[in-house]
């Protein structure tokens, strides 16, 4: 196929930065776009030039002129739209969590390898520059075995009662919050650095505020100012925890997520301690890379392709000193995904999170879940489909 089609499901947050990122890549069209009503759709699509727009879902996965749907819908709509898009036999890349339960999720997993297209999950953490080094360095053994992993996914725009929006909602956004939006982030860049799963977990999470006020009317992710009219709902997810984890090789961690840090916004970090070196990344400072030593002295590497290994360095669109970040990220996501899109059904090697990785997220949740709810250690369910 020369210009690859694409329909984007969802007008929110994570749908914008879709578009905006995929009108960076070559040979890419987004062609279509619905939502939940025919005027929202008309009205994203008038904002950003798309030629077609739903009030449908089904009309969308139904246009035979699109090949690729990326699904970035709120979470409850996740695995019923993931199933159409896959039994239409249409490429994926689904927004996290990929379903609600790890059932759907394995049931999505199946689907996709019958119907042998190309399914994803957007974690976009693993796309950058600097975390691709990192990885690089452990894999060929640049300072030793690891022997202990420690980080965070701290942000700030659910600190206040009067924060809300839908993932507050647990029939919408799921059973977790904090861990299963920004702990699953942390979870699948450090599983991809390491090249090691997470096996087994201890929790101990928090609701910090258990009554919100809700304001009258829908909010938008990051958006709570201005409203002056509330309602006191309850709240019965996380906002904030900490996760002790096993590696399948026996190395130990921990993390630390939270929605109510005041003044961290997006502040993804991961320290690595390996038997001589330690490596410390922060998505807030993502174009420098800390390597920490004992008896010399530490290192700061810049995003530099000139200073980088290959592939790290072919994820640099700029030359050093003219910065790199999110929007950069998932640009790198989106490329690596196309690729394996236009050399379907036989894909060269690939980097992005696959449908086989958002289930062992999906099963790494519940764990995290159970072990809060039990106190006391427990293994991640794992079945063939996940260690291939």
């Amino acid at each position: 196929m020369s210009i690859i089609k694409v329909g984007i499901i969802g007008t929110g947050f994570s749908a914008k930065s879709h578009i905006e990122a995929l009108r960076r890549l070559n040979g890419i069209e987004v062609a279509a776009i619905s939502a939940s009503t025919l005027e929202k759709a008309k009205k994203t699509a008038e904002q950003f030039a798309i030629p077609k727009f739903y009030g449908s879902v089904d009309d969308l996965i139904c246009d035979p002129e699109i090949d690729v749907i990326h699904n970035c819908t709120p979470n409850y709509l996740h695995y019923h739209i993931n199933k159409k898009v896959l039994e239409s036999g249409k490429h994926l890349l689904s927004e996290k969590p990929l379903a609600m339960t790890s059932e759907e999720s394995r049931e999505l997993v199946e689907l996709a390898k019958s119907k042998n297209v190309v399914a994803g999950v957007c974690f976009n953490y693993r796309h950058y520059p600097l975390v691709a080094q990192a990885k690089e360095l452990i894999q060929k053994g640049e300072y030793g075995p690891v022997h202990f992993v420690h980080g965070t996914y701290l942000q700030d725009w659910l600190l206040y009662d009067t924060d809300y929006n839908w993932r507050l909602d647990t029939k919408r956004n799921g059973k977790s919050r904090a861990i299963a939006d920004i702990g699953s982030h942390w979870c699948d860049t450090v599983q991809y650095v390491l090249n090691k799963k997470i096996v087994e977990v201890f929790a101990d999470l928090k609701t910090v505020h258990p009554i919100r006020k809700r304001p009258i009317g829908e909010v938008e992710t990051f958006k709570s100012k201005g409203q002056e009219v509330f309602e006191e709902i309850q709240v019965d997810s996380e906002d904030c925890g900490s996760v002790m984890v096993h590696f399948e090789d026996g190395t130990h961690g921990v993390f630390v997520v939270s929605q109510v840090n005041a003044g961290r916004k997006n502040c993804l970090t991961f320290e690595i301690a390996a038997k001589s070196g330690t490596l410390y990344w922060n998505q807030e400072e993502p174009n420098k890379l800390w390597i920490g030593r004992r008896d010399e002295a530490n290192i700061e590497l810049v995003r530099d392709p000139s200073l980088l290994s290959a592939f790290p360095a072919s994820l640099a669109h700029y030359p050093g000193g003219h910065q790199e970040g999110w929007p950069d990220g998932l640009k790198n996501l989106f490329i690596d995904f196309y690729q394996a899109v236009k050399t379907s059904p036989n894909p060269s090697s690939t980097s992005f999170a696959t449908i086989e990785d958002g289930h062992h997220i999906m099963q790494l949740i519940e764990a995290i879940l159970k072990s809060n709810e039990e106190k006391r250690w427990v293994k991640v369910q794992t079945g063939q489909e996940v260690f291939q």
